[in-house]
C-alpha cells in the first residue's frame, strides 16, 4: 500500500472510530470566509500576509496542520486545478496556502478564506466525520450533498459523514474555486452579495466545469 493509501485507510479508520469531543456549537461553523484587509490590523491579522509580487502563477504554500488535523488536498492537487483555470482567473491569486490549525482558528475553524489576494485552506480534525449540535439548513445538506457529503442524526448530535475523494472533490472544486471567485468579485461590496456571488462561481466553474452532476449519477 502507498504511503497516501495507508494515510487513507487511517484516516478512515480514525473516522470510524470518531472523536466526539470536537463537536461544535453551530452548523454554520465550517464556511468558506472572506475579510477586508483595511479592516485587519497588525494586532489582528486573521493569517500571515502575502505581499503582491505580480507573480505570473499563484505561489502555493503547505504548512503543518496541526497536530490531530489534515489537509484533505495536497499542495500539487491545489497546482493542477489550478492549471485547469484560465490565466484570467489565476493571474489575480498571489498565494494559496494551507494553513496550519490554530487554537484562536479552531474557535472559529474555516473551510477556506480569501483576504486580499491570497487564499488559505484549513485542515479538519482527523477523520472524515465532523460533528455538530445543530442539524443542517436546507443550503448546506444539499451542498455537501453534491459532494457525496452525508447528514445523520445521533442522539443529540448531528454527523457531516464524508469520503476520501468526495471531500477532496469538496476542496478542489468548492472551497477552492469559492475563493478565487472572491478575489475575482471587484463589484460586490455587501457580504451577502460577494458570497451569492462567489457561490454561483463555484457552483459554475468548480462543479458544473467537472461535471459534478454526471459524478452524482454515476
Amino acid at each position: 500500500m502507498s504511503r497516501r493509501g495507508l494515510g487513507n485507510h487511517r484516516l478512515a479508520e480514525r473516522s470510524r472510530l470518531g472523536d466526539r469531543g470536537k463537536v461544535r456549537p453551530g452548523v454554520a461553523y465550517r464556511q468558506r470566509g472572506t475579510i477586508d484587509r483595511d479592516r485587519a490590523s497588525s494586532f489582528s491579522a486573521p493569517e500571515v500576509w502575502h505581499e503582491p509580487r505580480a507573480r505570473q502563477f499563484p505561489t502555493i504554500i503547505q504548512q503543518e496542520p496541526g497536530e490531530n488535523f489534515w489537509h484533505p488536498v495536497t499542495v500539487a492537487e491545489v497546482r493542477e486545478r489550478l492549471l485547469q483555470l484560465p490565466e484570467w482567473m489565476t493571474s489575480r491569486v498571489e498565494v494559496v496556502q494551507l494553513s496550519r490549525m490554530t487554537r484562536k482558528r479552531a474557535l472559529f475553524p474555516l473551510y477556506g478564506m480569501q483576504w486580499g489576494a491570497n487564499i488559505y485552506l484549513y485542515p479538519l480534525e482527523a477523520g472524515l466525520v465532523e460533528y455538530y449540535l445543530r442539524p443542517p439548513n436546507p443550503q448546506q445538506r444539499i451542498e455537501a450533498g453534491m459532494y457525496g457529503g452525508t447528514w445523520t442524526q445521533t442522539g443529540s448530535l448531528w454527523e457531516l459523514r464524508w469520503t476520501y475523494e468526495g471531500l477532496r472533490d469538496f476542496y478542489l472544486n468548492n472551497v477552492l474555486i469559492h475563493e478565487v471567485g472572491h478575489v475575482l468579485d471587484q463589484r460586490n461590496t455587501t457580504h451577502r452579495d460577494r458570497e451569492r456571488y462567489a457561490n454561483w462561481f463555484a457552483i459554475e466553474y468548480g462543479y458544473r466545469a467537472t461535471g459534478g452532476q454526471r459524478r452524482q449519477r454515476a
